[in-house]
């Protein structure tokens, strides 16, 4: 494997490892230290987006891994769009719902379209692999 192949692919893994840490203390902290202290509606928020974060950290895991065995760039670009979705989806609605700023809520579905985007590349890349 080329090394700036193998940066990628330990990059992605590492990202993903780190989200997959940050999806448990998250979750946690929803269930433990936010459910006295934000209405029911900001609580789903909040664990709305610790579901949709530790679904797309198992899609770049699973990206990490695909790594090794296609060659294809569009896996490295679902990993990129996995990631940016992460951030925008889910740090929105965390943000939204830590401090009822209703502003964060129109980037909610911009991380929801580099979700898409991510599920496509990937198809992309599995097609082109066949």
């Amino acid at each position: 494997m080329a090394n700036g192949l193998e940066n990628r692919t330990r990059w992605i893994l590492f990202i993903a490892a780190i989200s997959g840490a940050l999806t448990v203390g998250l979750g946690a902290f929803a269930a433990h230290g936010l459910k006295h202290h934000l209405s029911l509606y900001l609580l789903d928020v909040f664990k709305t987006g610790v579901q949709y974060q530790a679904w797309h950290t198992l899609a770049l895991l699973g990206c990490g891994i695909l790594t090794r065995f296609l060659s294809s760039k569009a896996v490295l670009y679902a990993a990129l769009f996995f990631a940016i979705g992460i951030i925008c989806f889910s740090g929105s609605l965390y943000a939204l719902a830590l401090t009822g700023i209703k502003w964060f809520g129109p980037i909610t579905p911009m991380g929801g379209v580099c979700f898409i985007i991510g599920w496509v590349m990937l198809a992309i890349a599995t097609w082109r692999s066949a």
